[in-house]
């Protein structure tokens, strides 16, 4: 299998992936599992579909952090599960997918990757069904079965619909690409910079221990913190965000 998993509490596990240095999130309640982000295609979907049903038989909820492919393109492998998101995620997937799917098949054959580019060729992304979150500072709680996460829709950071999801009673949050470790956080044509630093602070302020980022291993709040700062003098020199 493309990938381990890593213990961050109690019932709690982040899922990292060779593949683009994705790491997923898996939750466990009394009667449901919650996911955090699918993969990149139906493939690498299967994949985690496969690594969760090896930890649990709970009935799956999803959550995607937002639209970008390697987040939520592997989302039908798992067929039958809601699918959670921030308000905007359905219409940025919608208008966003042909676009995602032939820029990235085309670096995967550039890159010689070539079952890769076929699976992602071969993919067509469930759209969420369960939009949560329109305004920025909404949060959304979800029941596990004795253990709720809540959801938390930042406001404008990575994207213009970046979804957190927080695990109080485990002191983690998972954060989307709205943090990354190992690099700087990727801000695509669709990212708000001046208002990121806004978003982290906000994740922040729910005092987390442990913050599970898109791209890289779990970071302390001690080195979100620091992210936060580079992101903060980033803003300092970026141009207007869209209205």
């Amino acid at each position: 299998m493309d990938g381990r998993w890593t213990g961050l509490a109690d019932g709690v596990l982040a899922r990292r992936h060779d593949e683009l240095d994705l790491t997923t999130g898996l939750v466990l309640g009394c009667t449901r599992a919650l996911v955090v982000d699918t993969r990149g295609d139906e493939v690498q979907g299967a994949e985690l579909a496969a690594a969760v049903r090896a930890v649990t038989d709970l009935p799956v909820t999803v959550v995607l952090t937002h639209a970008h492919f390697d987040h939520c393109f592997g989302t039908a492998a798992f067929p039958g599960a809601p699918v959670y998101a921030q308000a905007g995620c359905a219409g940025a997937l919608l208008a966003t997918t042909a676009a995602q799917r032939a820029y990235w098949v085309r670096h995967y054959r550039d890159a010689g990757t070539t079952a890769t580019a076929a699976a992602l060729a071969a993919t067509t992304p469930v759209l969420p069904d369960r939009p949560v979150c329109p305004r920025p500072g909404d949060r959304h709680v979800l029941d596990l079965g004795g253990r709720t996460v809540e959801l938390v829709h930042p406001g404008p950071g990575h994207t213009g619909h970046d979804l957190a999801v927080r695990v109080p009673d485990a002191g983690v949050l998972f954060a989307g690409d709205l943090l990354e470790n190992g690099a700087p956080p990727s801000a695509g044509p669709d990212a708000w910079p001046r208002r990121w630093p806004d978003a982290v602070a906000l994740l922040l302020g729910t005092g987390p221990r442990v913050l599970v980022p898109g791209h890289g291993d779990p970071m302390t709040a001690g080195q979100a913190a620091d992210q936060h700062a580079e992101l903060a003098r980033a803003a300092g020199g970026a141009g207007r965000d869209r209205p």
